[in-house]
């Protein structure tokens, strides 16, 4: 008797732990596979007006009838930029919407009214919202220049007398920081160089940019326009550093790294280099640097930046905008 009640429990345990077995489940549920799909909550957005300038947030919030891949898209009205955030589940909320101000595609968020899209994979229901942002982000760095007050009366500059030569501060909805940027453009038939600005440390009143002195911590970003179709455009960014602290950089004793950017896309495009991944540059090719061979990027006195075609190439176009220097990691517009 002792032996079939020990029986009994065994099975009884065995088909409990079966049921459990059968109630779990691994994968999608039937619904989410089969289940008709439906909106159960509308798209809604945390607040109506945001300023990221003072570290706001605002998030968006929808419920829907089974789990689906969403995509959210917040899309300036003024500027067209493009913040993009997707995901898989039946619904969105503050963990996984959260907006801090960023941008997806270039140009950057301005002051203006933001559509809020949401779309579903495999279905035409789009969901609306809208919400304004007040102030945009600001971003961490030191900027070197935006132009948002025009050409700054401490840097100088040089112009081919080429043909067609329109080297100067634009201001125009395309700006894809603020509202102004540094147009490039011109043809010139017997020389490489179009034109060029020193962007010298001391027109923000420093004898050297105020940077980090560990170069694997410091990158240089910069928003460059392309054309398209004119693709013979090259910019070239130099950092000439003061080793000495004399307040000149001597070309022959001190270093000199540089950067060749072909212009070969079409519109705004940022551009973020570590600093300590620069080579030096002799005619667009490695050399060694004259100086300590050391990247010393508290000691950078000056970032020039040339503008190159082949002369063969004819006319050549670009756009610079938001020269920044970031710590620890590119820019994160």
């Amino acid at each position: 008797m002792k032996k079939a009640l020990t029986f009994i429990g065994i099975v009884a345990v065995l088909v409990a732990c079966r049921k459990k077995e059968l109630d779990k489940i691994d994968g999608p549920s039937l619904q989410d596979l089969n289940g008709q799909f439906s909106v159960i909550t509308s798209l809604a957005s945390s607040k109506d007006s945001v300023d990221f300038s003072a570290s706001e947030t605002v998030f968006f919030t929808a419920e829907f009838s089974k789990t689906i891949a969403w995509k959210l898209d917040i899309i300036g009205l003024t500027s067209g930029a493009v913040k993009t955030i997707e995901g898989t589940g039946n619904a969105l909320t503050e963990s996984v919407s959260l907006w801090a101000g960023s941008t997806t595609s270039l140009p950057l968020f301005k002051s203006e009214n933001c559509k809020v899209q949401l779309t579903f994979t495999g279905e035409t229901d789009t969901l609306v919202d809208y919400v304004k942002v007040l102030q945009p982000k600001t971003n961490a760095g030191y900027v070197v220049a935006d132009f948002e007050a025009g050409f700054n009366s401490g840097w100088t500059y040089f112009i081919q007398s080429g043909a067609d030569m329109d080297f100067q501060v634009k201001s125009d909805i395309t700006a894809p920081q603020g509202n102004a940027y540094y147009n490039l453009a011109g043809t010139v038939d017997w020389d490489w160089l179009i034109g060029l600005v020193n962007f010298k440390a001391t027109a923000g009143g420093n004898p050297t940019f105020p940077l980090n002195s560990n170069p694997n911590n410091v990158y240089f970003n910069v928003m460059v326009w392309g054309d398209g179709s004119l693709t013979n455009s090259l910019v070239l960014f130099q950092f000439e550093e003061d080793e000495n602290g004399d307040g000149t950089f001597t070309a022959a004793s001190e270093d000199q790294y540089a950067v060749e950017i072909p212009v070969n896309w079409s519109g705004w495009k940022l551009i973020s280099l570590k600093y300590s991944d620069i080579p030096c540059l002799v005619n667009g090719q490695p050399a060694a640097p004259n100086g300590d061979g050391v990247h010393n990027s508290n000691k950078i006195k000056q970032v020039n930046m040339l503008h190159l075609a082949n002369p063969s190439s004819g006319y050549a176009k670009a756009k610079l905008d938001y020269i920044i220097f970031t710590e620890n990691g590119p820019l994160n517009p």
